[in-house]
């Protein structure tokens, strides 16, 4: 199965591929949003630097305001989260699709966002889960991976509603923008001009916010980047890398909790 699926991306993406050596500016914009969106999400969604940003403007009120939320509320931890979900949607969603639509005059299907073909490939899908899943078992006893997991810190006797449950709404949220930002957007955003190459290069930004987290994981969304960028490429759809995506994520956090015993 998964040589004939490389064959068939192989020959269709370089298909497309074969065009006139001339200036791409579809491309050119493409990877200038991409470089865009990875720094502000980086700088934007950092609270503390939110805070110095609003301190040294004018927007000095605020900057009070937006610290006390952020550091001070009951739910402060909460919010910073939200705060991070919300600047991840607005560039890895919300700016790329404002280009689709407005700049490059396109439907969000031919970008990913399509239900047809989605599920075609779903064994596999199924069969990277089965891969995974005993992985994150194990790994999920290490010390690196108990601090890092889940985002949402619960304490002891705290109880899982409302806010562990609010923010695993927002995580699901934050995949699917993840999702379409860099196997929707980017990768159908170049294929037509690097055929099957495009996989890769998506693969590079895609392992590189990755830093800073357990190598594993790192080294593991190298593969998955590869896997999930090819699937997508060959089906036209970002849906079942979804999927696969947050049921990984649910895992890590529920295996986390089992190994601090909160559960």
């Amino acid at each position: 199965m998964i040589k004939r699926i490389f064959s068939d991306t192989f020959s269709s993406a370089e298909a497309e591929s074969q065009k006139k050596d001339i200036p791409d500016y579809k491309v050119m914009l493409v990877c200038i949003i991409v470089a865009v969106s990875l720094t502000m999400i980086e700088y934007l969604g950092n609270v503390r630097f939110m805070i110095e940003f609003l301190s040294n403007t004018s927007f000095v009120s605020l900057s009070s305001s937006y610290e006390d939320l952020m550091s001070i509320n009951n739910n402060a931890h909460l919010y910073r989260l939200l705060y991070w979900v919300f600047v991840m949607i607005l560039f890895y969603f919300v700016l790329p699709v404002l280009i689709i639509k407005l700049v490059f005059r396109q439907n969000l299907s031919e970008y990913g966002l399509s239900f047809k073909g989605a599920f075609k490939d779903y064994k596999l899908y199924v069969y990277m889960l089965i891969v995974m899943i005993p992985l994150v078992l194990f790994f999920s006893r290490t010390e690196s991976f108990q601090i890092r997991y889940p985002f949402y810190d619960v304490q002891k006797g705290e109880p899982f509603y409302p806010n562990f449950i609010i923010w695993e709404v927002f995580y699901f949220l934050q995949f699917f923008a993840l999702e379409f930002f860099f196997r929707g957007f980017m990768l159908h955003g170049t294929k037509q001009r690097f055929g099957f190459y495009s996989v890769f290069i998506m693969t590079i930004p895609y392992c590189m916010i990755h830093f800073g987290k357990p190598l594993p994981e790192t080294i593991a969304a190298i593969i998955a980047g590869i896997v999930l960028g090819t699937l997508s490429l060959k089906s036209r759809s970002i849906w079942m890398g979804v999927a696969i995506h947050y049921s990984v994520a649910i895992t890590m956090d529920l295996c986390a909790m089992y190994q601090k015993g909160l559960l």
